[in-house]
């Protein structure tokens, strides 16, 4: 007899669900410590409310309740987070600081292996604004993931803003904009290329709008740039300003980094580790997200995918023993 389990979905047994526990523990301990409170939130939520937040993802699944209202299960917790924010704390004095750990459900392309499903544990800070807010939580994502044990593992630095700066600095019309920022979304720089070719802009221009995305580097990269790139770039030499020693040391600055969620606006990043192929989470600034629920802040989060953490454990032991 067959008896089958959703796709993109599995069954965690006692001796993994308790290794997951213990990253869960040691990621909450470190947002609890550095004043974080913790937060629930259902994990369905009116359709209506998650299409405020314009994340550009669809729901992995949907369903209707007894009054034929539609629900869907959310994508993440940066959305039901400001849902709260602007019910719960609607007079509350900023900043607040918010952590987590729960499911998430994205719909995923068939036959590609990837979860519907997912573990995440994550912050959001509101009301923090600018480079100080970015900077606090780097500081508290790379100190939650040296207590879940990673050594190796670095975070790719950009900027949501920065492209859109310099599309608008050489009079990109919209719908061109629209175009490259999708090839961009999709790290698809040859039809990026193809693109900026077609626009027939001044070849300074174009030599910018093609050569940018793919400066990734240090933090030399952010120095000595031309117009109007060198003004794009002074939020992210502020967030690297704010940040310890040894928090920098473990930036990479990428300059092709643009959003597939909707909502982020500035400063974004990613988590990278040798032993795993995919990002083993991210976050960034979503300074209008509140506003579209009721309450205009700034803000900025991230998630870190617990399973993701796993496995890079469990790569950077095995390394351990071949060496």
């Amino acid at each position: 007899m067959s008896v089958r389990i959703p796709s993109g979905t599995r069954d965690v047994l006692p001796e993994e669900m308790g290794e997951l526990r213990r990253i869960e523990r040691a990621l909450l301990g470190t947002f609890l410590e550095a004043g974080y409170g913790e937060v629930s939130t259902p994990a369905v939520e009116y359709e209506e409310t998650l299409r405020l937040a314009d994340q550009g993802l669809r729901p992995a699944y949907r369903v209707v309740d007894d009054h034929g209202a539609t629900l869907a299960l959310r994508a993440d917790m940066t959305v039901p987070i400001a849902r709260v924010v602007a019910t719960r704390y609607a007079t509350a004095e900023p900043p607040l600081r918010f952590c987590y750990s729960a499911h998430a459900y994205r719909a995923v392309r068939p036959h590609r292996g990837q979860m519907r499903e997912f573990l995440q544990s994550g912050v959001e800070l509101v009301g923090a604004p600018g480079p100080e807010g970015t900077a606090e939580a780097l500081t508290v994502l790379c100190r939650a993931l040296e207590a879940a044990g990673l050594r190796e593992f670095r975070v790719g630095l950009g900027d949501a803003a920065l492209y859109p700066r310099l599309l608008a600095a050489y009079g990109v019309g919209e719908a061109d904009r629209e175009r490259l920022l999708h090839e961009l979304a999709t790290r698809d720089l040859v039809g990026l290329d193809r693109i900026v070719a077609e626009l027939g802009l001044p070849a300074d221009a174009s030599a910018m709008l093609g050569g940018v995305p793919r400066r990734r580097g240090g933090p030399e990269i952010l120095e000595g740039n031309a117009a109007p790139l060198d003004a794009a770039l002074e939020d992210l030499r502020a967030v690297l300003g704010e940040l310890a020693p040894d928090i920098a040391a473990r930036v990479i600055v990428d300059l092709g980094r643009f959003p597939r969620m909707g909502y982020y606006t500035g400063a974004m990043f990613e988590v990278y580790d040798p032993e795993v192929g995919e990002p083993l989470g991210g976050g960034g600034r979503y300074d209008d997200l509140l506003g579209r629920f009721g309450r205009p802040l700034p803000a900025v989060g991230f998630a870190l995918g617990v399973d993701r953490i796993h496995g890079a454990l469990a790569g950077e032991e095995r390394g351990e023993t071949r060496a």
